[in-house]
């Protein structure tokens, strides 16, 4: 174990630390992740202490070298991690040492491991949101590529899992598209908010030594610089943020599974997934099971915990840095690669799924016709609610007799209204059903098209 004074906070310490304590305390196994993006934030650092004249043009040299091939070597995976390496700023600046010497030793003046993990976390969320929101643009494309492929295939809508009325399977399709977009609008505002500056704030106080922290922002390609240096050092709203759209997002994604879950049951029998997101039964061997939805659908809950459990860490922290803080990247790497596995999945799922037609079509009925019939006496002058009993008397006079609601004939109807024509007959059409909501918003073919182009719309302007 190292002494104390090979730590970089080590020259007021004597003897060891705890051998657990050094374990719990060290977060070189995971935050390794953000090598890029320390040594993006030191090349930037070591250029604003050349300006402020901290560092020689020689200096500035060597330690841009020295960073590129400690670079090399993690790419690479050549990198050795020690025992001492507490962390990935710990790590980096020990190996500049053995390869430059104790020039080194300069890059750190002014700037503390407070200001340097922040600005290492929000280089690595950005990089990363950019491309989680790519992911998720092309699950909603599949989604609206298949409403518009699949415009004229009518099935049953659900309320209460209790069939509703007929509408358009585009029109179930592009509901979930349009929750994906609210979140990829969320995405943004969070990637906004992290593009802020916190590198120059050093432990609490700022920086002494006049560093250019517009320099700064500008190497590091942050849209503006944080105002308050003890804030910049604590602050995780951004953290927060981020976990609370994965989380509403994968509630999102989660409903989807749902529903596609329950439509391939034998039961429902809409829809068929393909082999590559199915698995099968150790013991049933007739067994095709939704896995992919299904893991989809139980990592909504991962993600919840992970918000949940960072705002308990945030909750009762005193004002700067404190070491809890040390909680935020394990939870913001989980769900960064728990939502890139799912939206992968997810469109895949979308893009296979094989779609049984005649089973729709053969699960709408004619009681799911009961408020068009309504809307038939509405449109010859009767108030709803009136119209609404009266079907509602149609239905159970249907029930009584044993028929379906379509097969009562014109003498039983006018026994409820004598609004009641021969033209009756033609509210028993699906087609016509679907057809009659044009309104905005609405199953109508000319309602989704529509939809579909607003959605490749706003796809557009989000990719931009």
């Amino acid at each position: 174990m190292a002494a104390e004074g090979n730590k970089l906070w080590g020259g007021r310490f004597t003897g060891t630390t705890d051998p657990i304590m050094e374990s719990l305390n060290a977060s070189i196994t995971y935050d390794q992740r953000l090598y890029e993006f320390d040594i993006q934030g030191s090349m930037a650092y070591a250029k604003a202490l050349e300006k402020a004249g901290i560092l020689t043009k020689t200096d500035l040299e060597k330690i841009l070298s020295g960073l590129e091939k400690i670079s090399e070597e993690w790419s690479k995976g050549t990198f050795v991690v020690k025992k001492s390496d507490e962390d990935i700023h710990t790590a980096n600046e020990r190996r500049l040492k053995e390869l430059i010497g104790d020039i080194a030793g300069k890059l750190h003046t002014g700037r503390s491991r407070n200001d340097q993990v922040v600005t290492d976390l929000k280089l690595f969320m950005k990089n990363s949101l950019s491309v989680i929101s790519t992911h998720l643009l092309q699950l909603v494309k599949a989604l609206v590529e298949r409403a518009a492929a699949e415009m004229d295939i009518i099935f049953p809508g659900y309320t209460h899992l209790q069939k509703a009325q007929p509408i358009r399977w585009s029109q179930f399709l592009l509901s979930h598209a349009f929750a994906l977009m609210r979140d990829s609008e969320r995405l943004g505002e969070v990637k906004r908010r992290i593009n802020v500056l916190p590198l120059g704030s050093g432990a609490l106080a700022g920086n002494p030594l006049g560093i250019d922290r517009e320099l700064l922002r500008s190497e590091l390609d942050f849209a503006s610089i944080t105002f308050n240096s003890m804030d910049a050092v604590s602050e995780r709203d951004f953290v927060v943020e981020f976990l609370s759209m994965a989380t509403l997002m994968m509630i999102h994604l989660s409903k989807m599974a749902e529903d596609l879950i329950i439509y391939s049951t034998s039961e429902f029998g809409f829809l068929t997934f393909s082999d590559a997101y199915s698995t099968g039964s150790s013991l049933m061997p007739q067994k095709k099971n939704p896995d992919s939805m299904e893991l989809i659908r139980s990592k909504a809950g991962r993600v919840f915990g992970r918000l949940s459990a960072m705002l308990m860490v945030l909750k009762g922290l005193p004002s700067t840095y404190n070491k809890d803080l040390q909680e935020d990247k394990e939870a913001v790497f989980d769900v960064v690669d728990t939502l890139n596995a799912v939206l992968q999945v997810a469109t895949g799922v979308i893009s296979t799924l094989q779609i049984h037609k005649e089973n729709m079509e053969k699960a709408l009925s004619p009681e799911m016709l009961s408020t068009d019939l309504a809307l038939y006496l509405v449109r010859k002058g009767m108030p709803f609610r009136q119209a609404h009993n009266a079907s509602g008397k149609a239905v159970r006079l249907a029930e009584s007799k044993g028929v379906t609601l379509n097969n009562l004939s014109q003498d039983d109807l006018k026994t409820i209204s004598p609004l009641f024509g021969s033209d009756v007959s033609q509210v028993f059409n699906m087609v016509n059903s679907v057809e009659q909501y044009t309104a905005m918003g609405g199953t109508a073919k000319s309602s989704v098209t529509a939809q579909i182009e607003q959605l490749r719309e706003l796809m557009k302007r989000h990719k931009e």
